[in-house]
């Protein structure tokens, strides 16, 4: 089931969102200052591609002030714009019943578009054990 979702993801709206994070991504790569969002932008568009089966769990040690700061300054730039572009696609998805729990998907990703620092992706098939003390 999850497989399925995934593929209707991918074709109405996935792809999309998943550009938009990586166009993110490429501008913050190219500014050398803001690589570490360039990552976590690049590290959500492949999320972004094949949400079901992942989720999105805070990194053991990754909420300090410096990604407090970070996020703020994300927040600022690229996570409005982003989290704008969830919105219209649940929107568009929910118009549907198929379209429902993709609706509900697309929703879950605003936190992480907004706050992308400090965030870490897991598969939901394995219990999640920090690597990180």
């Amino acid at each position: 089931m999850k497989t399925l979702l995934n593929i209707i993801w991918l074709v109405f709206g996935g792809f999309w969102l998943a550009l938009g994070y990586f166009a993110a991504g490429l501008i913050c790569c190219v500014l050398i200052v803001t690589i570490p969002w360039g990552i976590a932008s690049f590290r959500i568009g492949f999320y972004c591609l094949w949400p079901f089966g992942q989720m999105v769990v805070e990194k053991p040690g990754g909420g300090g002030v410096f990604a407090l700061l970070g996020n703020v300054i994300w927040l600022l730039v690229a996570g409005i714009w982003i989290a704008i572009g969830h919105v219209v696609t649940a929107v568009a998805m929910a118009i549907t019943i198929v379209g429902i729990p993709l609706a509900i998907a697309n929703l879950k990703l605003i936190p992480v578009s907004l706050m992308p620092l400090g965030k870490q992706i897991v598969p939901t098939d394995r219990p999640f054990v920090s690597t990180y003390r």
